[in-house]
């Protein structure tokens, strides 16, 4: 929160202690269009989805359409080049030696390593015309998800707020959306699985139970671990429910709840089984259990022991799995600390922020409402799920943006309705909250106008030399030359899915390696040579020195 926003809040929020009452007359009137609006559910629906990409959409002076420069967006991209090609995977190249990669699989397939789902949209987007255009999809789902959801639980007018929060606060300016990292549909999956919950306590009908079933298989396939954990406490719900004398009869529930909902997961599970044996050639070992296996040999949970180091040929392979990765991996109270802090930091500052977590002076009421305890547990227990795992990032808490937002509504609620000595204070605070949060959300957008743009950083350098490479004739091979202590975060060397009938194919050089294999397969390339390391990189004519 800037020194700006903070003042802003402040002044806000001591106004509305002062004068509860100020501004009363047009805050009602627009809180009274607001709900008449509101009440128009799909209408509303649309108004969380559309203006939010709109507004993206207008910020490409400013942000542009995202280059990945992260491993992992590099392997959704991947994903996403199979997808569009009709394929799950690709076979091994002869030369995976000098292609390798973080986060792919070389063997038994030539593939990456994370779940389908993402890498499903950015196909969907490539087709379209751009990846990206997958991310914005993604992200028009989560929006419509997560106010349907919170329609499900609230009167529209309290669903309409939240859902403008929600693309308000990861539509424009997160990594969820400037990206190809994911995030928005494990919180699409997620919404429907928390929405579709009390629809079907209340009126058992088809469409609910099946967009439950469809919300726990997107979150299966898209953070299968976090997915289960948040399904886990709404599977028991519905068991307790479907056995308790307020249920309708088996006659009633079996083809409207039960079926409805299984058939999804049943396909989930097959098509998942199918997944892994074509890619890992066993249908019970996910492909990221396998890379685990090859590659990392590190632990996951942090009750775990850490396995002996790899031995990898790849000098950055050896500094990123047994330096960096590792030293994550502290077996220490302080280090299972650190790391839990700093995620829980990084999570709370992406969903919420300091001006949005005013509301949660009313937790204490937010805890003791019933209506409220199952959410509640769900966040918790799914949070316990998140800290027991070493490798944190705030795209694997995800599913709980729904419940998340949730739970703040109902923080707003009750704040709108709190007294001090008798003064209905309450309304001008939850008045103020949202003023405040417009106001940063434009303080922000303005700030980036002064903000220089770094020309320098690596990934530019790359999306240039592929400019540059596509539109020279011919097909090239590029050899990438790293310094000793080269920065692994910055990997040149990716490839798309078909490598041979690539118009650039990347590879990178290893000291102590003869080069020549690689020369002679790629023989009909034009060779060319990326010192990676220099300032600013180069591409140059490979001269094999």
């Amino acid at each position: 929160m800037t020194r700006l926003s903070l003042f802003t809040l402040l002044l806000l929020l001591a106004l509305s202690l002062i004068r509860p009452e100020f501004g009363d007359r047009w805050f009602t009137a627009v809180e009274r269009f607001a709900a008449r609006f509101a009440a128009r559910k799909r209408i509303a629906i649309l108004t969380t989805v559309v203006p939010p990409i709109v507004a993206r959409l207008a910020l490409l002076p400013l942000f542009g359409v995202p280059v990945p420069g992260v491993h992992d967006e590099f392997s959704y991209l991947l994903a996403a080049d199979t997808f569009a090609h009709g394929r799950l995977t690709s076979p091994p190249h002869p030369m995976s030696l000098f292609l390798e990669t973080f986060h792919v699989l070389q063997y038994p397939t030539y593939m990456s390593i994370f779940p389908p789902a993402q890498g499903g949209m950015l196909a969907l987007g490539q087709i379209l015309g751009q990846p990206w255009i997958g991310v914005l999809l993604s992200m028009a789902l989560m929006c419509a998800t997560v106010t349907w959801m919170l329609q499900g639980w609230f009167t529209p007018g309290w669903a309409l707020l939240g859902g403008l929060i929600v693309p308000l606060r990861f539509g424009l300016a997160t990594y969820w959306v400037n990206s190809y990292w994911g995030g928005a549909l494990a919180a699409a999956g997620g919404a429907l699985v928390i929405g579709a919950l009390p629809r079907i306590i209340h009126h058992y009908r088809l469409r609910d139970s099946i967009l439950l079933g469809i919300g726990a298989s997107l979150l299966a396939n898209s953070r299968p671990l976090e997915g289960f954990i948040f399904c886990l406490p709404v599977a028991i719900a519905l068991a307790l429910w479907l056995l308790s004398k307020t249920s309708p009869p088996f006659r009633i529930t079996g083809p409207r709840v039960l079926l409805p909902v299984l058939v999804p997961l049943v396909l989930t599970l097959l098509f998942t089984g199918y997944y892994n044996w074509r890619i890992t050639r066993n249908a019970l070992v996910l492909p990221h259990a396998l890379f685990l296996r090859q590659q990392c040999n590190c632990p996951v949970f942090a009750w775990q022991k850490p396995d002996p180091p790899l031995h990898y040929t790849n000098p950055q392979f050896d500094y990123y799995y047994n330096v960096l990765i590792r030293d994550l991996y502290i077996p220490t109270w302080a280090g299972w600390k650190s790391r839990t802090t700093h995620f829980l930091l990084n999570v709370w500052q992406m969903f919420l922020g300091g001006i949005l977590s005013v509301s949660f002076i009313m937790l204490f009421r937010v805890i003791r409402d019933r209506r409220m305890r199952f959410l509640w547990l769900q966040f918790c227990l799914s949070i316990a799920g998140l800290l027991a795992v070493v490798y944190l990032e705030p795209h694997y808490a995800a599913p709980l943006v729904a419940t998340v937002f949730a739970l703040w509504v109902q923080s707003m609620r009750h704040l709108r309705h709190a007294k001090l000595f008798g003064r209905p204070v309450g309304i001008g605070l939850s008045r103020a909250i949202v003023l405040a949060f417009l106001f940063n959300l434009a303080f922000f957008f303005v700030g980036l106008r002064n903000v220089p743009k770094n020309p320098d950083f690596w990934s530019l350098h790359r999306a240039r030399f592929v400019k540059q490479l596509d539109e020279t004739p011919g097909a090239h091979l590029v050899i990438v030359r790293y310094q000793p202590d080269h920065y692994v975060h910055h990997e040149w060397v990716y490839n798309a899915a078909d490598i041979d009938h690539s118009k650039i194919v990347w590879a990178r050089e290893i000291p102590g390696r003869d080069v020549r294999p690689l020369l002679n397969y790629f023989h009909d390339r034009k060779v060319w040579l990326v010192e990676a390391d220099t300032s600013p990189p180069r591409l140059l004519p490979y001269t094999g020195q």
